[in-house]
Protein backbone atom coordinates (compact mmCIF):
# COMPACT_ATOMS: atom_id res chain seq x y z
CA UNK A 1 0.00 0.00 0.00
CA UNK A 2 2.86 2.32 0.89
CA UNK A 3 4.45 1.70 -2.53
CA UNK A 4 1.13 2.43 -4.23
CA UNK A 5 0.75 5.75 -2.36
CA UNK A 6 4.35 6.76 -3.20
CA UNK A 7 3.81 5.92 -6.86
CA UNK A 8 0.55 7.92 -6.92
CA UNK A 9 2.25 10.91 -5.25
CA UNK A 10 5.12 10.75 -7.73
CA UNK A 11 2.75 10.51 -10.71
CA UNK A 12 0.70 13.45 -9.41
CA UNK A 13 3.80 15.61 -8.94
CA UNK A 14 5.10 14.77 -12.42
CA UNK A 15 1.73 15.47 -14.04
CA UNK A 16 1.35 18.78 -12.21
CA UNK A 17 4.81 20.02 -13.23
CA UNK A 18 4.75 22.75 -15.84
CA UNK A 19 5.47 21.37 -19.28
CA UNK A 20 8.52 22.59 -21.12
CA UNK A 21 8.66 23.79 -24.68
CA UNK A 22 10.07 21.33 -27.18
CA UNK A 23 12.83 22.48 -29.52
CA UNK A 24 12.57 21.75 -33.23
CA UNK A 25 14.82 22.19 -36.24
CA UNK A 26 13.08 23.23 -39.46
CA UNK A 27 13.06 20.29 -41.91
CA UNK A 28 14.57 21.83 -45.02
CA UNK A 29 16.54 18.69 -45.92
CA UNK A 30 13.32 16.79 -46.54
CA UNK A 31 11.79 19.81 -48.30
CA UNK A 32 8.99 19.94 -45.74
CA UNK A 33 9.19 23.70 -45.38
CA UNK A 34 8.93 26.58 -47.84
CA UNK A 35 9.11 30.36 -48.04
CA UNK A 36 7.00 31.49 -51.00
CA UNK A 37 6.23 35.02 -52.16
CA UNK A 38 4.19 36.89 -54.71
CA UNK A 39 4.23 40.50 -55.83
CA UNK A 40 2.27 42.35 -58.47
CA UNK A 41 4.21 42.79 -61.69
CA UNK A 42 3.58 46.29 -63.00
CA UNK A 43 0.06 46.00 -61.58
CA UNK A 44 -0.94 43.59 -64.37
CA UNK A 45 -0.22 40.14 -62.98
CA UNK A 46 1.42 38.25 -60.12
CA UNK A 47 5.07 37.30 -60.06
CA UNK A 48 5.58 34.29 -57.79
CA UNK A 49 8.70 32.75 -56.36
CA UNK A 50 10.40 31.24 -53.37
CA UNK A 51 13.66 31.07 -51.48
CA UNK A 52 15.23 27.66 -51.97
CA UNK A 53 17.76 27.81 -49.13
CA UNK A 54 16.97 28.67 -45.53
CA UNK A 55 17.29 27.13 -42.10
CA UNK A 56 15.97 27.71 -38.65
CA UNK A 57 14.58 26.41 -35.43
CA UNK A 58 11.66 26.94 -33.12
CA UNK A 59 10.43 26.10 -29.64
CA UNK A 60 6.78 25.24 -29.11
CA UNK A 61 4.59 24.05 -26.25
CA UNK A 62 0.79 23.76 -26.61
CA UNK A 63 0.43 24.48 -22.89
CA UNK A 64 2.52 27.67 -22.96
CA UNK A 65 2.28 29.14 -26.45
CA UNK A 66 3.51 32.54 -25.24
CA UNK A 67 6.92 30.94 -24.54
CA UNK A 68 7.28 29.86 -28.19
CA UNK A 69 10.16 31.23 -30.25
CA UNK A 70 11.21 31.02 -33.90
CA UNK A 71 14.41 31.93 -35.75
CA UNK A 72 14.75 31.66 -39.52
CA UNK A 73 17.78 32.51 -41.70
CA UNK A 74 17.15 32.99 -45.43
CA UNK A 75 19.82 32.78 -48.13
CA UNK A 76 18.65 35.60 -50.40
CA UNK A 77 20.94 34.38 -53.20
CA UNK A 78 18.60 31.38 -53.47
CA UNK A 79 15.66 33.45 -54.75
CA UNK A 80 13.86 31.45 -57.45
CA UNK A 81 11.09 32.88 -59.64
CA UNK A 82 11.39 30.10 -62.23
CA UNK A 83 13.09 32.49 -64.67
CA UNK A 84 16.90 32.75 -64.67
CA UNK A 85 17.15 36.28 -66.11
CA UNK A 86 14.54 37.63 -63.71
CA UNK A 87 16.30 35.91 -60.80
CA UNK A 88 19.52 37.63 -61.82
CA UNK A 89 17.67 40.96 -61.71
CA UNK A 90 16.08 40.13 -58.33
CA UNK A 91 19.58 39.49 -56.93
CA UNK A 92 21.00 42.86 -58.04
CA UNK A 93 20.84 46.12 -56.10
CA UNK A 94 17.41 47.06 -57.52
CA UNK A 95 15.93 44.41 -55.24
CA UNK A 96 17.72 41.99 -52.87
CA UNK A 97 21.29 43.33 -53.38
CA UNK A 98 22.70 39.90 -52.52
CA UNK A 99 26.33 40.96 -53.00
CA UNK A 100 25.93 43.08 -49.88
CA UNK A 101 23.00 41.38 -48.09
CA UNK A 102 23.12 37.64 -48.75
CA UNK A 103 21.09 36.76 -45.65
CA UNK A 104 17.70 37.81 -44.36
CA UNK A 105 16.59 36.87 -40.86
CA UNK A 106 13.36 36.57 -38.88
CA UNK A 107 13.43 36.45 -35.06
CA UNK A 108 10.17 36.24 -33.14
CA UNK A 109 9.51 38.53 -30.20
CA UNK A 110 6.02 37.39 -29.21
CA UNK A 111 3.68 34.51 -30.04
CA UNK A 112 0.01 34.87 -29.14
CA UNK A 113 -2.60 32.12 -28.99
CA UNK A 114 -5.64 33.35 -30.96
CA UNK A 115 -7.65 30.14 -30.31
CA UNK A 116 -8.49 27.12 -32.46
CA UNK A 117 -4.84 26.57 -33.45
CA UNK A 118 -4.42 30.11 -34.75
CA UNK A 119 -1.36 32.10 -33.73
CA UNK A 120 -0.15 35.66 -34.12
CA UNK A 121 3.65 35.74 -34.39
CA UNK A 122 5.28 39.14 -33.99
CA UNK A 123 8.97 39.51 -34.73
CA UNK A 124 11.77 41.34 -36.47
CA UNK A 125 12.55 40.79 -40.13
CA UNK A 126 16.00 41.94 -41.23
CA UNK A 127 16.22 42.42 -44.99
CA UNK A 128 18.77 44.51 -46.89
CA UNK A 129 20.33 45.53 -43.57
CA UNK A 130 17.07 47.04 -42.28
CA UNK A 131 15.09 45.55 -39.41
CA UNK A 132 11.32 46.04 -39.24
CA UNK A 133 8.67 44.44 -37.08
CA UNK A 134 6.21 42.20 -38.93
CA UNK A 135 3.25 40.07 -37.88
CA UNK A 136 2.67 36.57 -39.22
CA UNK A 137 -0.85 35.13 -39.05
CA UNK A 138 -0.17 31.45 -38.46
CA UNK A 139 -2.05 28.24 -37.88
CA UNK A 140 -0.86 24.99 -36.36
CA UNK A 141 -1.34 22.19 -38.88
CA UNK A 142 -0.53 19.31 -36.54
CA UNK A 143 2.08 17.39 -34.60
CA UNK A 144 3.00 13.80 -33.86
CA UNK A 145 5.35 10.89 -34.43
CA UNK A 146 6.80 10.39 -37.90
CA UNK A 147 7.59 7.05 -39.64
CA UNK A 148 11.34 7.46 -38.95
CA UNK A 149 11.11 7.49 -35.15
CA UNK A 150 11.05 11.26 -34.75
CA UNK A 151 8.45 13.75 -33.67
CA UNK A 152 7.25 16.67 -35.84
CA UNK A 153 5.16 19.81 -35.60
CA UNK A 154 3.94 21.85 -38.57
CA UNK A 155 2.61 25.36 -39.08
CA UNK A 156 1.67 27.63 -41.96
CA UNK A 157 1.40 31.38 -42.05
CA UNK A 158 0.98 34.50 -44.11
CA UNK A 159 2.42 37.98 -43.88
CA UNK A 160 3.30 40.89 -46.10
CA UNK A 161 5.86 43.66 -46.30
CA UNK A 162 5.96 46.95 -48.14
CA UNK A 163 8.95 47.13 -50.45
CA UNK A 164 9.44 50.83 -49.63
CA UNK A 165 9.93 49.93 -45.93
CA UNK A 166 13.05 47.96 -46.86
CA UNK A 167 14.54 50.52 -49.25
CA UNK A 168 14.04 48.77 -52.56
CA UNK A 169 15.10 50.91 -55.54
CA UNK A 170 12.28 49.42 -57.57
CA UNK A 171 9.06 49.41 -55.59
CA UNK A 172 6.13 47.30 -56.76
CA UNK A 173 4.27 47.81 -53.49
CA UNK A 174 3.45 44.93 -51.23
CA UNK A 175 5.10 41.50 -51.19
CA UNK A 176 2.86 38.70 -49.89
CA UNK A 177 4.47 35.71 -48.19
CA UNK A 178 3.07 32.20 -47.82
CA UNK A 179 5.10 30.28 -45.23
CA UNK A 180 5.16 26.59 -44.36
CA UNK A 181 7.29 25.22 -41.54
CA UNK A 182 7.63 21.63 -40.41
CA UNK A 183 10.07 20.97 -37.61
CA UNK A 184 11.68 17.82 -36.28
CA UNK A 185 12.02 17.72 -32.50
CA UNK A 186 15.63 17.71 -31.34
Amino acid sequence: MKKLLCAAALATSVLSMPSMAADYVVDTKGAHASINFKVKHLGYSWLTGRFNNFDGNFSYDDNNIAASKININIDTTSVDSNHAERDKHLRNDDFLHVDKFSTAKFVSKKVQDMGNGKLKVTGDLTLQGMTKEIVIDAVKIGEGKDPWGGYRAGFSGTTSIKMADFGYKMDFGEVLFDLHVEGVRK
